[in-house]
């Protein structure tokens, strides 16, 4: 592909008022990575918008760096539109990784406020600064994993902002995606000395282990989902230590952040939406294909239009689904 049938990369840098003094010490001025289409420098043009939010421990920039076996996003997204399989747009990738390892897009005291980092200050900052077609029915969002959850979430919370969502294997039925995990969470703060010690000693941890990060991924979802000011790493926990018994309060409190469960709240807000895309591996390791069915099913008895795909593979190395939700959202948000 010719130099003249590419976009750029440009790096804008954002000073979060809202992420100024996060309890977790996380930086509040971050690089907002966006892809700009191949007429970009040469039109005074406005195009629709795409945010891409990362899953659990990635970030923005990670999705544009260079793979000799996957296309970088910018390139997917060149090539995407040389084959006009979809009109330009802008893509934009968030920044919201945390110490524990993401946000999930929420607000939460344990965290910080990344779902009003994301809505009141990076939409706003990013239509201030390229020449974006600013409104929610230009603008939609899409993601993998947590990023995929942050979609759905997102846009059944804030359809003033965004008008269609993509999400491949996002999380949803925490009853099939984490509670599996619980009691290896439990064992593993048992094993490191409780949660502060496990946190203290992840961090010191110069290869992040399978176990570790098992453990670290509840840990941060709880973070998200159950924050409690006063608890340790300010985290009320699902589970009592160390039976492992669930907590049925705080799992409630997980529960109402269960995409499946937050569709009959925002009915409207989806029925809205000009398109809504899903997909997962049938093998993916976390049951996040059972989740997109019954997220799916929930939203045929409400009588709201979807698209759901499934594929043959599992939950990692599965970059090249991206193709389908940005057809999908480009050719509606134009």
């Amino acid at each position: 592909m010719s130099e003249d049938n590419r976009g750029r990369v440009a790096v804008l840098r954002h000073s979060s008022q809202l992420l100024r003094g996060n309890v977790l010490g996380d930086p509040y001025e971050r690089d907002v990575f966006c892809y700009l289409p191949p007429s970009y420098d040469s039109s005074q043009r406005r195009y629709p918008v795409v945010y891409f939010l990362s899953g659990f421990t990635g970030t923005g920039q990670m999705l544009f760096n260079f793979d000799p076996f996957a296309e970088a996003l910018n390139r997917r997204l060149d090539r995407l539109i040389a084959q006009q399989a979809m009109p330009e747009i802008i893509c934009v990738a968030t920044a919201c990784f945390t110490r524990l390892g993401g946000s999930q897009y929420c607000d939460s005291s344990a965290t910080g406020d990344y779902q009003s980092y994301v809505v009141q200050e990076i939409v706003p900052f990013v239509d201030d600064k390229l020449r974006t077609q600013a409104g929610r029915e230009h603008r939609g969002v899409t993601g993998k994993s947590s990023g995929g959850y942050g979609a759905m979430r997102l846009a059944m919370r804030h359809p003033d902002v965004f008008g269609a969502f993509g999400s491949h294997a996002g999380d949803a039925y925490f009853a099939f995606c984490y509670l599996p995990d619980f009691p290896k969470f439990v064992m593993g703060i048992e094993k490191f000395g409780g949660v502060e010690a496990f946190f203290h000693a992840f961090e010191a941890m110069p290869k992040k282990t399978k176990e570790a990060m098992e453990i670290l991924n509840i840990l941060a979802m709880a973070a998200c989902y159950s924050p409690l000011p006063g608890a340790p790493l300010g985290i009320d926990l699902p589970v009592t230590l160390p039976s492992g018994e669930i907590r049925a309060d705080v799992w409630e409190r997980w529960l109402a952040n269960d995409p499946v469960h937050m569709v009959k709240r925002h009915a409207e807000s989806l029925r809205s939406m000009k398109t809504i895309y899903l997909d997962a591996g049938l093998r993916d390791e976390w049951n996040l294909q059972l989740g997109a069915r019954i997220f799916c099913s929930r939203l045929g008895a409400l009588g709201i239009q979807y698209i759901h795909e499934e594929f043959d593979d599992g939950h990692m190395g599965i970059v090249y689904r991206y193709d389908r939700s940005f057809v999908e959202l480009a050719k509606v948000l134009g």
